[in-house]
């Protein structure tokens, strides 16, 4: 059977090829609304709406070869998404708006409610923003008055091992925000789940900062290995 790519090839197939793709996608959807799909055939399910007329079994192959789960796949940048065969722009767009649709819903609850209104929707907000990151990257939480999420910026995005944090720059950002609060929040790509000695020590020079004027340093989280833990919790600062 001839298995196609990009949608530009859609003339090479022939009408048993496309018999077979529109009579797989018809019940790849009853599937779906009878049964939990798995994995791959989730990303079927994503990808045929993305790429008509198009048999996306090799593509979605490609895609868990290269990144190893749905969540991995959906939080690559737009130019990774691309290198793979069979992945165009368009699908690459797709795929990135579903992730943005994710985020956004793990963060209304936070600017609806204090962040420690319910601890594992925090957690569950820094798995996501971390889920699928090859490099390590430094987030700043801004926080109101009420410990409502403000805004989140991503601060640094640096190496496997390390990125950088600004003290400075952080405490402008939250007197030009009006903040109270402000939680930082990093990852460990490595999987190393300890807080490093240059983590604390600059975990002590922000709130030192902060301190002087009026903002509070709410607490400090690490992601590792898919593990979500608070210096606040672990009484490290």
């Amino acid at each position: 059977m001839v298995q196609l790519y990009s949608q530009n090839h859609n003339s090479d197939m022939t009408e048993k090829d496309l018999s077979y793709v529109n009579g797989h996608r018809e019940r790849l959807r009853q599937k779906f609304l009878e049964t939990r799909l798995v994995d791959y055939e989730l990303m079927e399910l994503l990808l045929m709406y993305a790429i008509p007329r198009v048999d996306v079994k090799p593509i979605v192959k490609n895609l868990l070869k290269e990144f190893g789960t749905v969540t991995n796949i959906l939080c690559q940048p737009i130019e990774e998404l691309t290198r793979v065969h069979g992945v165009g722009q368009n699908t690459a767009i797709f795929l990135k708006a579903l992730m943005d649709v994710t985020k956004r819903e793990h963060a209304a609850p936070l600017r609806d409610n204090p962040v420690f209104y319910e601890p594992s929707i925090l957690e569950n907000y820094a798995k996501i923003m971390f889920a699928g990151k090859m490099v390590e990257e430094f987030h700043v939480l801004y926080l109101d008055g009420k410990y409502k999420l403000l805004r989140d910026d991503v601060h640094s995005s640096g190496t496997i091992d390390w990125a950088a944090i600004y003290p400075r720059e952080v405490v402008r950002i939250a007197l030009n925000v009006n903040a109270s609060a402000v939680i930082l929040m990093h990852n460990h790509p490595s999987g190393n789940a300890n807080f490093s000695t240059d983590d604390m020590k600059v975990t002590r020079e922000l709130q030192s900062a902060l301190n002087v004027v009026g903002i509070q340093l709410y607490d400090h989280i690490l992601v590792a290995g898919g593990i979500v833990f608070s210096a606040k919790n672990m009484q490290m600062f």
